[in-house]
């Protein structure tokens, strides 16, 4: 039995959190949390993280610094997820590393659809 694929959720909102975690755990992911970069860097060092869902704007070190930060020195695929709907924070975000961009409010169901487009074209096996 192959394990369930680990995702990181990012977001200083703990509804947020509560939501993507309830519901992401019922489409058969494994799913942590995370509300700020210490406890992102604490995750990423202690698991093994097959992509994380990361809000723009947290409290310390925002979503850009952390994407730029993790990019440098991981592969795993990042998706934002923000309030922030401004062309230039999208195209910054994309440059510096994230693999895709979701305004919020968003769908969950399309978070889950744009998570299992990345885990496709970034190979491996079948999805849950």
């Amino acid at each position: 039995m192959e394990r369930a694929r680990h995702l990181l959720v990012v977001d200083d909102d703990r509804e947020i959190q509560a939501l993507l975690h309830d519901f992401l755990v019922k489409h058969g992911f494994r799913v942590s949390t995370a509300g700020d970069g210490r406890d992102v860097r604490r995750q990423m060092a202690q698991w093994t993280i097959d992509l994380v869902i990361l809000d723009l704007m947290l409290p310390g070190e925002s979503g850009v610094e952390l994407c730029r930060a993790l990019r440098a020195e991981s592969d795993v695929p990042i998706i934002m997820l923000t309030a922030v709907a401004e062309e230039a924070e999208r195209i910054i975000c994309l440059e510096i590393g994230a693999d895709d961009y979701i305004v919020k409010p968003f769908s969950p169901r399309e978070l889950l659809a744009r998570i299992r487009a990345l885990f496709r074209r970034t190979g491996g096996r079948d999805l849950p």
